[in-house]
């Protein structure tokens, strides 16, 4: 598939037009122009980089890619380093952040709710990035909610909040999202589970009675790069391989 078609489909796919991000989203690096085989991964970092070259790939897709709002953007230390292996095997990096979040098949919330068997029936937040829904079991508790998830994560969340409440409205949003509690909270959520959690979650939960369920960043945002690839490769049979990074935050 030529490189140029591949970000027009992408682009498409994962209405990137639509969305106001931390980050470009897209193609980030242009690399060759025929792309056969793509390494997938969560961040592109140098770790991810050499898997890549180790697999021979045309191109890296990634959740989390370069260029964020803020940063100091010279190409000087791990940037020059990163970016020069890159470079030097000429692979393409597509990047896809908050869209790759939200898309509702392939993103990482819907994704999530599948390995989950969370049903889902409404969203909330900015842009819509949340989800809403009813979890596996209705009128579990957080706690068993929390079970639940570390088993399905391979790592035990952390849990704020009333443990034992039961759990008929459900709330959840991949990586970052602690600062949509109160929304959800605001959308009738008796429970929000996002990646991180920040010094004011454990507030909140204690003083609303809602709990919060920290899944870790990583770990709640592998699967929508890994559903993205699957599908590249069932739409042009591009050889996609997820190659996964291990991160515990």
């Amino acid at each position: 598939m030529q490189r140029d078609e591949l970000a027009r489909y992408l682009d498409d796919c994962l209405e990137t037009a639509r969305f106001r991000d931390y980050c470009p989203n897209g193609l980030q690096v242009e690399g060759r122009n025929n792309v056969r085989r793509i390494v997938c991964g969560v961040t592109a970092s140098l770790a991810l980089i050499e898997a890549a070259i180790a697999h021979q790939a045309d191109a890296l897709l990634v959740h989390h890619g370069w260029f964020w709002r803020g940063e100091d953007g010279r190409v000087t230390g791990f940037r020059k380093q990163r970016m020069a292996r890159l470079l030097a095997h000429d692979i393409n990096l597509f990047a896809y952040h908050l869209p790759l979040d939200a898309h509702p098949v392939l993103g990482n919330n819907a994704q999530w709710a599948r390995r989950m068997a969370w049903q889902v029936d409404g969203r909330f937040g900015e842009q819509d990035i949340g989800f809403l829904g009813t979890p596996a079991q209705p009128g579990q508790s957080a706690g068993a909610l929390q079970d639940a998830l570390a088993q399905t994560l391979g790592r035990r969340p952390q849990l704020v909040g009333a443990a034992e409440r039961p759990i008929q409205r459900l709330a959840w949003c991949s990586g970052g999202a602690q600062n949509y509690f109160e929304q959800a909270i605001a959308a009738g959520a008796d429970c929000f589970v996002s990646g991180e959690i920040s010094e004011q979650t454990f507030h909140l939960a204690n003083e609303t009675g809602i709990p919060y369920i920290a899944a870790g960043h990583h770990a709640s945002e592998r699967y929508g790069v890994q559903a993205l690839g699957e599908h590249l490769h069932a739409e042009y049979g591009l050889d996609c391989r997820y190659v996964d990074i291990d991160n515990p935050v």
